[in-house]
């Protein structure tokens, strides 16, 4: 008898191990979302969507990069990125210009109502700050925990 109950404890850890509760996976998910509902009402009164304002966070720190570019440093393919960098052109906020040295290449840069909108960033910033309810150091250590991870996931692709 004392057999199947240890059965039935190992079946119970098992069942809990996978609730979705549980789920580091749908930890981050849930997060992802809540953060991008919480942007929404911020970036919409400047017309963008979220994956805009991370184009232009990056473009913030260097502009002038390539499509390429700046694919790689958010994560997005081409098939994504080109039609939100037409639709920031179209909004004034960058310019796509062929690199006279490798036509293949696409230069995006900011305009004058681009590098405008850098300082109202930092509004964004604090209100996001606010609603998350964490302290600089407290966003800090998550962020630093989430690039570990986020790397960790990465050398895992590797092997």
């Amino acid at each position: 008898m004392t057999g199947d109950n240890d059965t039935h404890k190992d079946d119970l850890k098992d069942s809990d191990a996978l609730a979705l509760g549980q789920q580091l996976c749908f930890a981050v998910y849930s997060v992802a979302h809540a953060l991008n509902r919480t942007y929404k009402p911020l970036l919409e009164r400047f017309g963008l969507t979220y994956p805009q304002y991370l184009v232009l966070l990056a473009l913030w720190q260097k502009d002038g990069m390539t499509v390429k570019g700046i694919g790689e440093e958010l994560g997005l393919d081409s098939g994504t990125l080109s039609p939100l960098l037409k639709r920031l052109e179209t909004a004034g906020f960058v310019s796509r210009v062929r690199d006279k040295g490798d036509e293949r290449q696409v230069i995006i840069t900011l305009t004058p109502k681009g590098v405008a909108l850098k300082s109202d960033a930092f509004g964004i910033l604090m209100e996001i700050g606010k609603a998350t309810g964490c302290s600089m150091q407290e966003a800090a250590a998550l962020r630093s925990a989430l690039h570990d991870l986020n790397r960790h996931l990465d050398a895992s692709q590797q092997i």
